[in-house]
């Protein structure tokens, strides 16, 4: 019980931002509607960083909040936005493009007392996350000296990378191995007790039959 209550001992899978569906990589803002992210449609203008702005200013004002640099969910989300674009999408490599913005929405946890009371919270909204993304402009790398500041490529269209947050089960293998045990206590006490109550029948029977042959 107490790896459960403290989340460690044998420990499940961590939680971490899965690839959203239906769709994963959003190639341009006026896609976020048809990818069932949006619902405000978008009309291309042409220009990529004003069609960035928009965008920007339309997730939040359908309830996606734009996390702050600081924020630590941001360093998460754009790790794992990292892992889906270069690694699983092939998208880009590393060094080809800036994350620029990270929005979130949901995951709102009930049954709550209040804010600072809520381990009753066992149910979750879905929690959701978009990393925006933009291509920079490649850029020559001299040898024995730093590297260029990154600078944004403006005649590209900016990415959204769209993810699903999943809880994990990190206390899972707890919760089994707490009722496991108990199950298996709670038997072991019956038996004893059903024990007890065989030898107690037997003593009584075997005195009874003795107070028979004396008399």
């Amino acid at each position: 019980s107490i790896w459960w209550t403290y989340g460690i001992g044998l420990k499940g899978r961590e939680p971490s931002w899965q690839p959203g569906e239906p769709t994963t990589i959003v190639r341009s803002s006026d896609l976020l509607d048809d990818a069932e992210i949006m619902l405000t449609p978008m009309q291309p203008s042409g220009d990529a960083v004003a069609d960035a702005a928009a965008a920007s200013t339309a997730l939040q004002s359908e309830g996606w909040m734009l996390l702050q640099e600081s924020d630590p969910r941001r360093g998460q989300a754009v790790a794992s936005a990292d892992e889906i674009i270069q690694k699983e999408a092939e998208e880009f490599a590393l060094g080809e493009y800036v994350s620029v913005a990270v929005y979130d929405k949901g995951g709102d946890r009930w049954p709550k007392i209040n804010d600072s009371l809520d381990f009753v919270a066992f149910f979750h909204e879905p929690h959701y996350s978009i990393v925006e993304v933009a291509p920079i402009v490649p850029q020559r790398v001299e040898p024995g000296r730093a590297p260029a500041r990154p600078v944004i490529d403006e005649t590209q269209s900016h990415r959204y990378v769209y993810m699903l947050r999943d809880l994990g089960s990190k206390r899972q293998p707890a919760i089994f191995i707490t009722i496991g045990s108990l199950i298996i206590f709670l038997l072991l006490c019956r038996l004893l007790h059903v024990r007890d109550l065989r030898l107690r029948e037997n003593l009584t029977a075997d005195s009874g039959s003795r107070s028979s042959a004396k008399s």
